[in-house]
Order: C-alpha cells, then structure tokens, then sequence
C-alpha cells in the first residue's frame, strides 16, 4: 500500500538484511523459516519524521533478536 507523506512525516530507504541467513548462505544452507534473499540487502521505504523513527519503525518489524541488521537509513530523494 503506497501512502503520502503527511504531518511533516518523510520518506526514508532503509536498507535490511539477515545477519543468520547471510551466515548460512555463504555455507551453501538455508534458514529454517527466512528465504535465503534476506542474505542481501532489501531495500524498504519507510514514512517517519526522522531517520531515528524510520530505523525504529523497521527494528520493531524486523527484530534484530532474529538476526536482522538496519545496514542504512537514507532519506528518499524519489517522489512517491
């Protein structure tokens, strides 16, 4: 679902992978329950009011408890 900015909120790209599955691909396995693109980079775009809030946002959906690191909070220049 594509929103628009509103409230002084913007749009940041926030790039995310998984630390266990990254692991394992490079040993030619795979995760029990993440598909094995979570070892690259994805990029997703996020609505916030700051780059802090953005990389929170995405830390509560994608917990680092389960392997998963913010590798990048930039502000998105595309208009959306």
């Amino acid at each position: 679902m594509e929103r628009t900015p509103h409230n002084g909120d913007k749009v940041f790209e926030v790039g995310i992978y998984n630390k266990e599955v990254r692991s394992l691909v490079k040993e030619n396995q795979s995760h029990d329950f993440f598909d094995d693109h979570w070892a690259d980079e994805q990029l997703r775009d996020v609505m916030a009011g700051s780059a802090e809030e953005a990389k929170q946002r995405v830390t509560s959906r994608f917990p680092a408890d389960e392997g998963f690191v913010i590798a990048s909070v930039t502000p998105c220049c595309r208009d959306k």
